[in-house]
């Protein structure tokens, strides 16, 4: 009753923005008897210098004006991040090879086709950079991937609700668009709610349940388009936005950490380095990594096509089978890998993993060159899965690594994706004209040739990017 009463007399306690109670008063004993510690007959307990206090040693900040980062991800947020990776994964599969499928039902010309996806490709390219300037100056980036899916979810409508030549251009223009946004968004995501600390493996799971939304979403709508139509398809898509965004907002804004998903470290904002985008277009790292993915791109992005190609002429009674072979296998491996690599990452570091996902490549295009059987031709395309597995993980990882402090982590991704479109679109020019001109043996030691390439840019340009502190 007395240490009650004393403790009623007392006046308020000061609070701050980020502190919770700071006492002016030292505590009481359980006992009542006993006088509070610090009194007359006990020496003050000693305290640590000023500028020594903060979170570390127990105490409050320095100032209030230093933001506290979250104390770490809930279960919750973490699950509905991985829900939100499958549902992507599923909507987006419904514009893959099935646009072409539903297209031609409709009595499309394979030119007006061909201008679809070639407009489409265009406004991806294009809409890399600035994708990534809109969610780095983002307040929330659940609000931007909310956005980005609900977008995607009309363009899927659209196709199916009125096939005509603008609205499907226009459809897959803001299908283009969107996707640019989602992909930095989800990213940002999840570097704010792990850290960069252990951005690694969640980059190496979100791989996992984005290779598993894939699979069972071909599967899914193929079967929907057998026994259904082609449009079905879209429909499905359409629907599957509902369950992604349930996902996204599982999602506690609370757990993502506003600094990290941007690329910067917490601080007070008179200790932050300044930084703009010519700042980040002369991070020569970031260049080097953009320039050894165009390469890798380059020589990847013609290899399937020209495969089912191959599998077609000799083989046609079970080409389509194994043409789902040499997509699904590969996303197998990949689902597999994937979380090993992210752990794999803070141990050996990036450079050696992302040296193996090169060294791949053009082994895969020699096999192909020099193999006939078509068995032999999707075993080899198994390779896919490994070099897939890496760079799901790697270049997210080693953009978040080169861009760590500067505030723009996703414009960073904006920048490499735009190398990976530029090489991915020459990639399958440059093939077909070798592959009609040469033959496909040549085509394909064309493109490892260009392979090994990027394999020797990485081993001469590319420096390991882990920082010291994650080592």
């Amino acid at each position: 009753m007395i240490s009650r009463l004393w403790c009623w007399k007392q006046p308020a306690t000061p609070r701050c923005r980020f502190h919770k109670n700071i006492s002016r008063s030292p505590p009481l004993s359980a006992n009542p008897l006993r006088r509070p510690i610090g009194g007359p007959d006990r020496k003050p307990a000693p305290q640590p210098p000023a500028d020594q206090i903060g979170p570390a040693s127990g105490g409050p900040a320095r100032n209030c004006t230093e933001r506290i980062p979250p104390p770490g991800p809930t279960r919750r947020s973490l699950r509905g991040l991985d829900w939100f990776v499958l549902f992507v994964a599923n909507v987006q599969t419904g514009f893959g090879p099935f646009i072409s499928v539903y297209l031609t039902t409709q009595k499309w010309t394979q030119v007006d086709i061909g201008l679809v996806l070639t407009v489409g490709s265009l406004a991806a390219l294009i809409g890399q950079m600035p994708g990534g300037m809109v969610v780095d100056g983002a307040r929330s980036e659940r609000l931007v991937a909310g956005i980005a899916i609900a977008a995607i979810g009309v363009s899927a409508l659209a196709f199916v609700a009125m096939p005509v030549f603008s609205v499907i251009v226009t459809a897959a223009i803001l299908h283009s668009a969107a996707s640019c946004l989602l992909g930095p968004a989800m990213a940002a995501i999840s570097l704010g709610l792990v850290g960069h600390a252990a951005i690694g493996e969640r980059l190496g799971r979100n791989a996992r349940f984005a290779s598993i939304g894939n699979g069972l979403a071909a599967a899914a709508m193929g079967a929907c388009g057998y026994f259904l139509s082609a449009g079905s398809v879209f429909i499905v898509t359409a629907v599957l936005v509902g369950p992604a965004l349930i996902a996204l907002f599982t999602i506690s804004s609370r757990d993502i950490d506003p600094d990290s998903a941007h690329g910067g470290i917490p601080q007070p904002p008179a200790d932050r380095p300044p930084t703009d985008i010519r700042h980040l277009l002369r991070n020569r790292p970031l260049l080097i990594l953009a320039s050894c993915v165009l390469l890798f791109h380059l020589a990847n992005a013609a290899m399937l096509p020209l495969v089912g190609s191959i599998l077609t002429t000799r083989s046609s009674d079970w080409a389509t089978v194994l043409i789902a072979a040499c997509i699904v296998a590969p996303q197998i491996i990949v689902a597999v890998l994937s979380p090993w690599v992210g752990r794999q990452a803070g141990v050996w570091g990036r450079r050696p993993l992302l040296l193996i996902a090169f060294a791949v490549l053009p082994i895969r295009g020699l096999l192909f060159a020099v193999v006939a059987d078509p068995y032999l031709l999707v075993a080899a395309q198994l390779l896919d899965g490994i070099s897939g597995a890496v760079l799901a993980v790697m270049v997210t990882l080693m953009i978040a690594d080169v861009t760590r402090g500067t505030g723009h982590f996703n414009l960073g991704q904006g920048i490499v994706g735009t190398a990976m479109g530029i090489g991915a679109s020459l990639s399958t020019t440059i093939a077909g004209y070798l592959s009609d001109h040469f033959g496909n043996a040549v085509a394909f030691s064309g493109l490892a040739a260009i392979a090994a390439a990027g394999l020797a840019a990485v081993w001469a340009l590319m420096k390991e990017t882990r920082p010291t502190a994650d080592a």
